[in-house]
């Protein structure tokens, strides 16, 4: 297992065509606007995982990143893509879909806990334990720490085999269907929070 670190972009050709890739983000803070984004992490599932760090005053040109992110080929797997997805369109440009999410996998599956953080489900599922110590620390600082290499390469390292396990129960309780539409909706419910609706639930009566 190795953690590649890159700065601005990744290399051409990075990953084999066709392969979905698992996708994170740090940012400076929760508000999108306000808070840049610092970190892309990416994972094809094999042994390694990529780290694309962004400057103060980044242009987030990155073509070689935005080409493998937009890519209507790819799946891209994440653990709560609203906020990913929100990220990357606002800074990168690009859509980054197709989507599956493990977090909306997880509520729809494993309606007997409350509990659908990556750690819960990584304990769970795959019998392993992350750290998340480090998951608020400065992610723009001029360098980044070992330990928050690793925990933001642990974002990634993991979401292929939940992804399977996931994917498993989803066909087992019927709920395949319902999951494919919700993700197919992700990029929708990520321009609503760009657009200013974020925590206002556009379906509803009241």
């Amino acid at each position: 297992m190795t953690v590649h670190f890159h700065e601005e972009d990744i290399p051409a050709d990075l990953f084999a065509p066709g392969a979905a890739i698992a996708v994170d983000t740090e940012t400076m803070g929760l508000l999108t606007p306000r808070d840049r984004l610092c970190v892309v992490q990416l994972s094809d599932g094999g042994a390694d995982e990529h780290l694309v760090r962004f400057s103060p005053g980044s242009d987030y040109a990155a073509p070689h990143l935005k080409s493998l992110l937009a890519d209507p080929a790819r799946v891209k797997l994440y653990h709560f893509g609203r906020f990913d997805i929100a990220a990357i369109q606002y800074y990168l440009g690009v859509v980054a879909a197709p989507v599956y999410c493990t977090k909306i996998a997880s509520r729809l599956v494993r309606t007997y806990t409350d509990r659908h953080g990556l750690k819960e489900l990584v304990r769970e599922l795959l019998g392993q334990d992350i750290s998340k110590q480090q998951q608020s620390s400065d992610w723009g600082a001029p360098e980044l720490s070992d330990a928050q290499k690793d925990y933001a390469a642990s974002d990634v390292r993991f979401l292929h085999r939940l992804r399977a396990e996931l994917d498993r129960r989803l066909v087992r309780e019927g709920r395949m269907g319902i999951a494919q539409a919700c993700f197919d909706f992700l990029p929708a419910r990520a321009a609503l929070d760009l657009a200013g609706w974020p925590e206002t639930d556009i379906f509803a009566h009241a």
